[in-house]
């Protein structure tokens, strides 16, 4: 009987033959075993300690993605301490001082009141009240924008948009497909094989945003091309016209350390802000004229409006190849939460990354524009933040952009071709 309660207290500690030892010294001396200072009672308490560590000694670990769940740890108690990899948060509670400790890789928060410090004198005020609502309580900034002239109707949270250069993300992947198609590099029906297995065409590349895709597409267009067309569309430069405050976003000089494959599916080496991409959306909608965005500063300036053209981009034939994916990213793609109306049809292209400069920025892009209606606009989302920040969430703000506005009647619709031009149309296009 002794030697079996040996052997199940040393095979409880993974000690069984330890346990057979001890049983065999029992017998020929007892008072070792069963004096409460001896061997054995050293020993298994020895162990015991070893295999089941004291409760005041355990440090409980676990992860806190997301500003709302920091400010509630923060106001439990926990001190904050920011690191340029996130955000450490602990605490010391009970008699023995248990120790906690929370961890949050980004340092920006997901939630704030984005209207702080606006001025709206010269904003359409009922674009205004329905990017701000569609905004709600994340941490952004919403641009809306007339594609037909460069005005700027409403901006959520000006300072980001105009002090604000991130990561583009996957939006730059629009870019790269006009440079691959201008370049002939590609086709919008041809597949580009991606493995022995798997090939993708551009219309199903742009609606999943597909990464290995656009990267072989910039290794095939290299570094001077992309960045010749980067250029071309205004990268590095600022979009608007005399816009106070604004500053431009960055062009590298020399390809990414990380290679051009990750410039054109993430964006590296570019530095994009708000306001550029509102100018190359706005282009890709109105067929090709880049204008100035201007933002006029109260409503005398906005009645004597004048529109400026900033430059001429050669897209207007390739537009019709690029539509579909951005379609299709609404429809049944990365931007599906924007939620896709065949009445009134919205297209765009999401970017979801974390900032490789800014490495607590998590960033939800959104570039859109509606095609249907008397008032065409251009909405662009950026979110920026942590864990619930991401370019589908971006999409979603824009689609309540966009159903705010519809309710209120404000893309009306237009009118209806006269029986003229529709003979004019058959007659153009006959064969």
């Amino acid at each position: 009987m002794v030697q079996f309660n040996f052997e199940q207290s040393g095979r409880k500690m993974g000690l069984r033959n330890f346990g057979r030892v001890l049983s065999i010294l029992c017998l020929l001396t007892p008072c070792l075993c069963f004096s409460t200072g001896g061997a054995w009672g050293a020993t298994l308490a020895s162990a015991n300690s070893a295999a089941k560590p004291k409760k005041h000694l355990a440090v409980k670990r676990t992860i806190a993605r997301g500003g709302k769940k920091t400010a509630h740890l923060v106001a439990a108690g926990y001190s904050r301490t920011r690191r340029r990899a996130g955000v450490i948060l602990t605490r010391t509670t009970g008699k023995r001082g248990r120790h906690r400790v929370f961890f949050n890789p980004w340092t920006e928060p997901t939630f704030a009141d984005s209207t702080v410090g606006d001025s709206i004198e010269g904003d359409d005020l009922v674009i205004r009240k329905a990017a701000a609502d569609a905004l709600g309580p994340y941490n952004g900034t919403v641009v809306v924008a007339d594609p037909q002239t460069g005005r700027i109707l409403s901006i959520v949270n000006q300072k980001l948009a105009l002090k604000g250069a991130f990561q583009p993300c996957s939006t730059v992947k629009v870019i790269v497909s006009f440079a691959s198609l201008r370049e002939a590099i590609v086709d919008a029906n041809t597949p580009v094989h991606l493995s022995p297995r798997y090939s993708l065409d551009m219309t199903t590349a742009l609606a999943h945003s597909n990464n290995r895709y656009f990267a072989k597409l910039g290794e095939e267009l290299g570094f001077e091309r992309v960045e010749k067309y980067a250029k071309l569309f205004g990268l590095g430069e600022k979009a608007g016209y005399d816009i106070n405050g604004e500053e431009p976003g960055y062009l590298a000089s020399v390809p990414p350390k990380t290679g051009v494959g990750m410039m054109t599916s993430f964006g590296d080496g570019i530095r994009l802000t708000p306001l550029e991409l509102a100018s190359i959306v706005s282009a890709v909608a109105n067929g090709g004229t880049m204008y100035y965005l201007q933002y006029p500063k109260n409503q005398d300036e906005t009645q004597h409006f004048v529109p400026r053209v900033r430059r001429e981009l050669d897209i207007a034939r390739f537009i019709p190849e690029i539509r579909p994916g951005m379609m299709g990213a609404v429809e049944y793609g990365t931007a599906k939460r924007a939620v896709f109306d065949q009445t009134d049809p919205v297209l765009g292209k999401t970017g979801t990354c974390t900032d490789t400069t800014q490495p607590g920025v998590h960033l939800g892009w959104f570039g859109s524009f509606n095609e249907v209606g008397k008032n065409r606009i251009v909405v662009v989302v950026l979110l920026t933040g942590g864990r619930g920040v991401a370019g589908p969430v971006a999409a979603k703000v824009a689609g309540y952009v966009y159903r705010n506005l519809a309710v209120q009647n404000f893309f009306g619709s237009e009118p209806a071709a006269t029986p003229t031009k529709l003979v004019s149309m058959q007659n153009c296009c006959r064969q």
